[in-house]
């Protein structure tokens, strides 16, 4: 190839920008409602494309009209190792444009950021994946094993029609696959000018969205009413919501909270990680969710006019178990509530938890290391939930490691399913280059 030719191929960091702006200018928002949720298809359509341009197949798989999912395969140097699952999800939350300082869909850059909904969660890795593909196929780079690609459709509503749905309808697709990366982690977090603490997701708290119903007498709202369902729902949520479970502190949030220590040189005292975890800034947030189990009440239904009792109510709650404490969550749900309160489980699936050792670490760890000297790799826990839970179950040992290096004074967890999401140009463009020297040693 001459060096005019070479020098006509995009770069990997500057053709990231302009993947993730195409991809955020693609309304994705899922409502948990099919027959409101929008773009997935378009999104995935899209991704195939980009890869087709570069001589990738790619499989699309949908779940229902428009729910679209896409998976490929990239193959590795040596066919005798197993393969690593890379995956992130197209869809996101609603955003109201009107709250924002740009529109959610217009993919504006301004001040060094790239703005949109999913800049963050995760549109930012799903164009990093495919930049460095991309990039691959266009300068001949063999991965050293087989890289499965997955683009997955709902994550947002609890991955029914997107990850959960490719495992448990198409699993032959991550056949050989006993590792995967995903969203939320391996950013930064800046201890001071010379130090940054890399968050690398190695546990997930479980997912536990149920539902409370209360029944009661209808009747005229003018009568004195005893049997309320309405005032039945209100009492058990009102204690749900300002309960505290037990800290627990778990492996994977002891060896995040002995790094903090030692880096802010903290005495950890293991009866009081709260102390600690204070000192943390804007991740303070994420890290502060992960030492004991969350219930917190997210919406109430009930009635049909103004002055009609209803006969029965509902709320809807948040849960976060932290691994093994799902089943004990529950009976401390019960006794909240009380006997006069049904449970309905809408979404229940497991938390996980690996170990911070291994191969797949070190490559991580040498690949943040190399763009960023001052990086201190270390894992921790994430407070909500992504589509590891469900490839998980594939027995695939699933890591968060989606590559940014953010400004000190970013408070990146407000961002996620925030007002003004966006993510920093330049971070976007180390996250590429990180995970490029990953996915070449890994």
């Amino acid at each position: 190839m001459t060096s005019d030719a070479a020098s006509a191929r995009p770069d990997p960091t500057d053709e990231v920008v302009d993947l993730c702006r195409d991809l955020l200018r693609i309304d994705t928002t899922n409502t948990g409602d099919n027959a409101t949720s929008a773009g997935e298809r378009r999104a995935a359509e899209y991704v195939a494309e980009k890869l087709a341009e570069v001589g990738v197949e790619s499989r699309l798989v949908e779940s229902a009209p428009g729910r679209a999912n896409l998976v490929a395969r990239i193959p590795g140097a040596d066919p005798g190792r197993d393969a690593l699952l890379v995956h992130g999800h197209l869809d996101v939350v609603p955003a109201d444009a009107d709250e924002w300082s740009v529109h959610p869909f217009s993919g504006e850059i301004r001040d060094g950021y790239l703005w949109g909904r999913g800049a963050i969660d995760m549109k930012d890795f799903d164009a990093m994946m495919l930049a460095v593909v991309r990039h691959w196929q266009r300068t001949g780079v063999r991965p050293p094993r087989d890289i499965v690609l997955a683009y997955t459709a709902d994550e947002e509503a609890g991955s029914d029609y997107g990850a959960r749905f490719l495992v448990e309808r198409h699993p032959d697709l991550f056949d050989g696959c006993t590792e995967a990366i995903g969203e939320v982690g391996g950013f930064s977090y800046s201890v001071n000018d010379t130090t940054r603490l890399y968050l690398i997701e190695t546990a997930e708290k479980g997912l536990d969205w149920l539902r409370l119903h209360a029944k009661g007498r209808p009747g005229h709202g003018s009568f004195i009413h005893d049997d309320n369902a309405v005032t039945a729902l209100a009492e058990a949520v009102a204690r749900v919501g300002r309960h505290r479970f037990p800290v627990t502190v778990t492996d994977t949030v002891r060896a995040f909270l002995a790094e903090v220590s030692d880096v802010l040189g903290v005495e950890l005292d293991p009866e009081d990680p709260e102390t600690a975890i204070a000192k943390l800034g804007p991740i303070a947030n994420i890290i502060g969710a992960t030492i004991r189990s969350t219930a917190n009440p997210t919406r109430l239904q009930a009635g049909y006019k103004d002055n009609v009792i209803p006969g029965r109510a509902s709320a809807t709650i948040d849960c976060r178990s932290l691994p093994g404490q799902s089943e004990m969550l529950e009976r401390q749900l019960r006794e909240l509530v009380g006997p006069d309160i049904d449970i309905e489980y809408v979404q229940r699936q497991p938390a996980w938890e690996t170990t911070f050792d291994g191969d797949l670490v070190a490559a991580m760890s040498a690949a943040l290391r190399a763009e960023d000297p001052g990086a201190r790799p270390v894992p921790y826990m994430l407070s909500g939930g992504t589509d590891a839970k469900a490839f998980a179950q594939l027995g695939i040992r699933c890591f968060g490691f989606a590559p940014l290096r953010l400004p000190a004074d970013l408070n990146f967890s407000a961002l996620f399913h925030g007002i003004d999401e966006r993510v920093p140009v330049d971070g976007l463009q180390f996250g590429v280059r990180v995970l490029d020297r990953f996915l070449r040693s890994c």
